[in-house]
């Protein structure tokens, strides 16, 4: 993982959220944190940051499946840090499973473990 093509990337999803959130658009500003979850597992601290960002979000639009889907997603995010087991390309939304390895963007995958 190339770190400062890996933390550029990720800071353009947190700007894009930041921008959609401003915007009041809601479907932009989930694309954009699914986008900056699939970055931020590379790294415990902005996994967990992007879970609270999603955790917010779903508590602003009053999804209460997203809502119980974020907070076990924050509680397991240590867990599978500490234990390797990161299912790589996985969006973070509750409506996908936790354990589920998906496709990584094309563009992400030159700053992403394969």
């Amino acid at each position: 993982m190339r770190r400062t093509a890996w933390r550029g990337c990720l800071d353009a999803e947190l700007l894009a959220f930041a921008s959609a959130r401003t915007a009041g658009d809601v479907s932009r500003q989930w694309h954009a944190l699914e986008r900056a979850h699939i970055l931020s597992q590379a790294a415990l601290g902005a996994h967990l940051q992007v879970h609270r960002l999603m955790l917010g979000l779903a508590v602003r639009t009053g999804d209460l499946r997203e809502i119980a889907g974020q907070a076990f997603r924050l509680a397991l995010a240590p867990l599978g840090s500490l234990t390797g087991r990161i299912p790589w390309g996985n969006t973070g939304r509750a409506r996908v499973d936790a354990f589920t390895p998906m496709p990584i963007p094309p563009d992400f995958r030159d700053v992403l473990p394969s």
